[in-house]
């Protein structure tokens, strides 16, 4: 039986790699699609919000060098998630009580109703967010607020807002949850494997509700940037789910994962044993993902952050993934997450190729190979390729990215990504880096 197989796969091509110095420039690796800030170190997204058709992404950036550390909040604005203004450090590191205060990751929220009492007009962003002192080994909540369409922001007089007096204790993200009339904050105990659940009617005084975990992976590591948030399962009308998402660092790796359940106002229940693993994507660069607040009704956009590779840049450090939409559907393996890049993405393709489109349709393969992109087309360094493959029982079919050809004219370098209808499985081969297997409607790549 024959099974189609159709995904959107967005790569970065980048040939003839060497070693860089901080200092060197490398242009030619900035990339199309994906957020970059115009010069140094950025990592988790931050404060993801929709204000007024515009797109807000505040990032964890260190506005001095090209190197984690000094951790503040960048800022930048879209309103087709390509094309970004970069504007003013949002929030700087500062000094308080004798310790310096790192403005670790979090989130932001519009008050309309002004629950806080710091709103003077419509243009009032509350930001919710980690304050990192280093010197006293603790991280508690902070709150600041902004009265200029988030432009700049005031930290609260009382902060902090939620204090455990724990060295670890970070990435609070909130949102209105009209169940409870209040808002509702999921937060990570990184050691503990764990998130904790608080709720507050003003985003002052918070409340404690449950806990959630340890489950699912089941390794060394912490837990970090969780979110929270409803979706409609696609299909089934009247049906929603929750999803509860958090990262997981573990000796150099990154990853995440999604739990999918219900939620009762106070706790969150896991629809599948607390041993299974649901990974939000498959490969190894994608991290501290989280969704936009406030987008209109049926958009679900989410973006994380890619954690650089060796090869060093300049003068940024650091990119976002693509911006992608989520749903959630109905499987034989209970409900999942499915995920594609944007669709406002897919509407700016002809202007960011210059309408240069290359169309393949009833390929036989047969176990011979077969050049899929004109040469023509192939002079940047991002490309954008839609695909769909017909394989019969005990055959594995698929195409190779970024070859490379030694003098003798061997392959020696690609990645392939490849599909076996009698397993039901993707395979993505990173050349020589080793075989990730994906069921039908896993993510393929990080994107």
């Amino acid at each position: 039986m024959k099974r189609l197989l159709f995904f959107s796969l967005l790569c970065l091509v980048v040939v003839g790699t060497r070693a860089q110095t901080s200092q060197t420039p490398t242009p030619q690796w900035r990339p199309t699609y994906h957020f970059t800030p115009l010069k140094y170190w950025t990592n988790d997204p931050n404060g993801l919000i929709y204000v007024n058709g515009v797109f807000n992404l505040y990032n964890q950036q260190n506005p001095y060098e090209n190197k984690w550390g000094h951790m503040s909040w960048g800022h930048a604005t879209s309103t087709d998630l390509v094309h970004w203004t970069h504007l003013p450090i949002a929030m700087y590191e500062s000094i308080q009580g004798g310790d310096t205060i790192w403005r670790f990751s979090g989130c932001a929220v519009m008050d309309r109703h002004n629950t806080s009492g710091f709103c003077k007009g419509d243009s009032c962003i509350v930001a919710i967010y980690t304050a990192h002192q280093p010197d006293l080994h603790r991280e508690s909540q902070f709150v600041a607020y902004s009265n200029d369409h988030g432009m700049h922001f005031t930290n609260y007089d009382h902060n902090p807002v939620i204090d455990l007096k724990m060295q670890q204790f970070r990435d609070p993200n909130v949102r209105w949850n009209s169940e409870l009339g209040k808002w509702l904050m999921v937060v990570a105990m990184p050691l503990e494997h764990q998130v904790r659940f608080y709720a507050s009617a003003n985003l002052k005084n918070w409340d404690l509700l449950s806990a959630f975990g340890p489950a699912g992976i089941e390794s060394p590591g912490v837990w970090e940037c969780p979110s929270f948030f409803e979706l409609p399962v696609q299909g089934e009308p009247g049906v929603h789910k929750w999803v509860l998402m958090a990262s997981f660092g573990s000796r150099g790796k990154t990853r995440m994962q999604y739990f999918v359940g219900d939620f009762d106002g106070k706790n969150f229940i896991n629809d599948n044993p607390a041993d299974t693993t649901l990974l939000v994507d498959y490969g190894n660069s994608f991290y501290a993902a989280i969704p936009w607040n406030h987008l209109p009704k049926g958009q679900n956009i989410y973006i994380g952050w890619m954690v650089p590779p060796p090869q060093e840049t300049s003068p940024w450090r650091g990119q976002m993934s693509i911006p992608r939409d989520l749903v959630l559907r109905k499987t034989a393996y209970g409900i999942r997450l499915f995920q594609q890049p944007a669709s406002l993405i897919e509407k700016a393709l002809p202007q960011l190729s210059g309408h240069h489109f290359a169309t393949k349709t009833g390929i036989s393969l047969e176990g011979s190979r077969e050049g899929m992109v004109p040469e023509s087309i192939t002079n940047g360094n991002s490309y954008w390729i839609e695909a769909s493959l017909s394989a019969g029982p005990g055959v594995v079919a698929g195409f190779n990215l970024a070859e490379k050809w030694d003098s003798h004219h061997n392959l020696v370098q690609w990645t392939q990504i490849s599909y076996d209808p009698s397993r039901r499985v993707i395979i993505v081969d990173r050349s020589h880096s080793g075989t990730a297997r994906l069921r039908e409607g896993d993510s393929i790549l990080t994107m």
